[in-house]
């Protein structure tokens, strides 16, 4: 999975914190369009481009989402957001900041829900995730989930966040285990729907090469 390491692992268990009615960012944009209804909503948009002068986000003229680029400023602008994780949002090269954005239908409203994740640039590693409610033109902090390595994807309407578990002597590129929990919309907030948690194998990926048998 993109923005976590090649497989799950465990130091300490994870924290996801889910934040509902949060206070208002004061960034406003226009009513989005509903997302798409396959397996996923709508996959990540790419790596943001560095925002223009203003720090509010706009409209984007194709669609009526904001472009990868203003919800970077959204992201800076949120009181929600840790500083260590804004300090981190930096470009990685030229114009191109780690982020994956997402568009799609989470809370039930009529606009898209923005799900975001900042990731790390060297090796994708998931610093923090954030889901992002439009409501009478104004997007709101409903979701966010800082403990790394993690990811957020939109799945048939529900959000799942994979978070990477690691034991004490796992390096970076293996984790022990990972905790996959799906969330849903109710009552005006995220509630935990399931989880499931997956133990790896540390033989498997880290043993050296069979040396090739003598003809």
């Amino acid at each position: 999975m993109r923005g976590l390491s090649n497989r799950p692992g465990r130091a300490c268990k994870a924290v996801i914190t889910a934040v509902a009615g949060s206070a208002a960012l004061g960034l406003f944009v226009a009513a989005c369009a509903t997302g798409g209804t396959g397996t996923r909503d709508e996959g990540p948009a790419g790596s943001a481009r560095r925002a223009g002068g203003g720090a509010t986000p706009s409209a984007s003229p194709t669609g009526g989402r904001p472009s990868v680029a203003e919800v970077v400023a959204l992201v800076k602008a949120d009181a929600k957001v840790s500083k260590a994780v804004k300090r981190d949002l930096e470009p990685c090269v030229a114009d191109e900041y780690p982020v994956d954005v997402s568009y799609g239908n989470l809370t039930g409203g009529t606009g898209n829900d923005i799900v975001v994740n900042v990731m790390t640039c060297g090796d994708a590693v998931g610093m923090g995730t954030y889901v992002y409610r439009e409501r009478g033109g104004e997007y709101r902090n409903v979701f966010r989930a800082e403990e790394p390595p993690v990811y957020a994807e939109i799945d048939r309407g529900d959000l799942v966040v994979t978070q990477q578990l690691y034991e004490k002597d796992d390096p970076v590129s293996y984790p022990s285990s990972e905790e996959v929990i799906t969330y849903r919309w109710t009552a005006e907030r995220f509630a935990e729907q399931s989880r499931t948690h997956n133990d790896y194998s540390n033989a498997v990926g880290t043993a050296d090469s069979p040396a090739p048998a003598a003809d």
